[in-house]
């Protein structure tokens, strides 16, 4: 009889690969504390009236989960396409479990073992995770002190390591750095493979931001990635998506497992984007509360960097776990991520990021 709790196997013992070994998941805390401010969500519930919505929907479509749901989810590609706008339709858009799997799906298709992908560093960690889960290689480029994209040294390494894949992010994660259209189209012309482009918190960027969205008919090599769990505030719902050239669209339908978006995430993105004024009516107050925080940051003598999203990294803390540590016990959980002596703060509620202010206050000395 097998001993599932045999103490002398473990990991050593599984024929695991061997870039795998050694290596972490990834993995935010979640912890019930006072303010949780550390995984970029919105703090805004959906109304009584939406989840309502969301329940008929959800029980719709339950009445026929003995079926498998539509492969290819075409109705919901379709209202995506009409929610994004840009003169696109259900051919040019994908939809996955999270943004997550949609960069997964894409390395799937176009990285693998003997092809590389590039990213701009620091930026979302997810995308070196994902590259190596595909036995994608990986090549790190630097960005400047103020976390920018260098035009020219990102040609530069594209035309070096002729990658398969290049992430760009916009805003980035976790420094909130928007990128000029212009970085991302000089990339574009350069890449010999395809530029994918996290938008994931592009709702939050300032007014008159551009999206990549506005280079799909020029650069057929251009991904844009999007996300239902920040500004919709429905990230328990899990739904990501993408906007490309059809090619692109019939390249991730080879890769993506059948019936890989369960019908009721299906209607409840559906019911949400029905919503959407309402869903992304406190991106206004968030966006208000960002720069606020901001400016008392800076007001405190914290080094801030320009973010256009619902986060703000802030130092230099010469020992950020301590001050990290020293927020949790005040019952404030942020994120201890990015480069040494920075940690990045969720833009929540004025309650909650009033407590942020206090604690971090208490916890540098500063109160």
């Amino acid at each position: 009889m097998s001993d599932f709790g045999h103490t002398d196997f473990g990991l050593e013992d599984l024929p695991l690969r061997d870039d795998l070994r050694g290596q972490s998941p990834y993995g935010a805390p979640q912890l019930t504390v006072r303010a949780v401010l550390n995984t970029n969500e919105n703090p805004y519930p959906p109304s009584p009236r939406l989840a309502e919505a969301i329940g008929r929907a959800a029980a719709e479509a339950a009445a026929g989960l003995n079926r498998y749901p539509d492969r290819d989810a075409v109705d919901l590609r379709r209202a995506l396409a009409d929610h994004l706008g840009h003169g696109l339709d259900a051919a040019n858009v994908w939809a996955a479990n999270g943004s997550n799997e949609i960069l997964q799906q894409i390395l799937q298709a176009f990285g693998g073992p003997d092809r590389t992908a590039v990213g701009f560093e620091p930026s979302y960690s997810m995308h070196p995770i994902i590259a190596r889960g595909t036995a994608t290689g990986w090549v790190s480029v630097p960005r400047t002190a103020r976390f920018e994209v260098d035009a020219a040294d990102a040609v530069a390494a594209v035309k070096e390591h002729q990658p398969s894949v290049v992430f760009l992010t916009s805003p980035n994660n976790p420094t909130g750095t928007a990128l000029p259209l212009e970085t991302v189209e000089a990339v574009a012309a350069a890449a010999p493979g395809v530029v994918v482009v996290d938008e994931a918190y592009a709702e939050f960027r300032r007014e008159g931001t551009p999206s990549a969205l506005s280079l799909l008919p020029i650069h057929p090599n251009v991904i844009v990635s999007r996300t239902m769990s920040k500004a919709f505030a429905l990230a328990g719902a899990r739904l990501g998506y993408l906007a490309a050239h059809p090619a692109v669209v019939d390249a991730l339908q080879l890769v993506r497992l059948p019936y890989h978006l369960s019908a009721v995430t299906q209607a409840v993105a559906r019911t949400a984007l029905e919503y959407a004024d309402e869903l992304l009516g406190a991106v206004e107050t968030l966006r208000a509360e960002r720069d606020a925080l901001v400016d008392w940051l800076r007001a405190h003598d914290f080094e801030v960097a320009d973010s256009d999203a619902n986060f703000v990294l802030f130092g230099r803390l010469p020992d950020r776990s301590e001050v990290f540590r020293k927020l949790l016990e005040q019952g404030v959980l942020i994120r201890e991520v990015g480069p040494p002596e920075w940690l990045r703060v969720t833009v929540g509620t004025p309650e909650e990021m009033a407590l942020f202010r206090d604690a971090l206050l208490t916890a540098t000395g500063r109160a």
